[in-house]
């Protein structure tokens, strides 16, 4: 267990992003005790997923101060990897960070900001030729459900992101803190990162 403990996460919102993949590692998150979620946005209006779901952030980009940044995936990020002024933004949200996470093809968006740079990490196995066109020095992982590298954690498609805020949980708050919370929500974990079917 690391003895440096996160107390703030903020999740990026921005329209088409992937429901699952911000409400799944949510889920896990907000039910440790110790952790405040805060739902970040440029703008104050309802954000939309791309299933249609309109999200109301709770916080504006420029005021979060947490320690840790989970970005999404989904369908928003295609257009985001070419917006000079969003990965601007980004970038700015990371350096404020201590630790930065991704699910699925969020990694796209930390790629294209320079944010993964030197390091390893992984995506949707159904973008990942799409992905690893962003960013220069990055190992992208493909048999990987999550990948910890320092203070990066990437996960694999959507539902990954579960099992990733899970062993984040158990890295941060121990083995007895993360089943508690699985327990309560009823959740059957892939615990092996390396266990990964869809990489094939």
């Amino acid at each position: 267990m690391s003895q440096t403990r996160p107390h703030n996460i903020g999740i990026v919102l921005f329209d088409g992003f992937e429901l699952l993949d911000v409400f799944g590692p949510a889920e896990v998150l907000a039910n440790t005790p110790g952790l405040e979620v805060n739902y970040l946005s440029k703008h104050d209006s309802p954000v939309s997923s791309a299933q249609g779901v309109r999200i109301v952030p709770t916080m504006r980009f420029e005021s979060f101060s947490g320690d840790t940044l989970l970005v999404p995936g989904g369908r928003g990020t295609r257009s985001l990897v070419q917006d000079p002024e969003f990965l601007r933004q980004l970038t700015a949200l990371a350096s404020s960070a201590d630790i930065i996470t991704s699910v699925c093809t969020g990694s796209a968006l930390l790629a294209a900001a320079g944010l993964l740079e030197n390091h390893t990490a992984t995506t949707n196995k159904n973008a990942f030729d799409w992905v690893r066109t962003h960013g220069q020095k990055i190992e992208w992982k493909k048999q990987a459900r999550w990948v910890h590298d320092g203070n990066l954690w990437t996960s694999s498609g959507v539902a990954a992101g579960i099992d990733m805020a899970v062993a984040f949980i158990t890295h941060f708050f121990g083995e007895e803190t993360a089943s508690s919370v699985t327990n309560h929500i009823e959740l059957i974990v892939n615990s092996n990162p390396d266990n990964d079917p869809f990489a094939v």
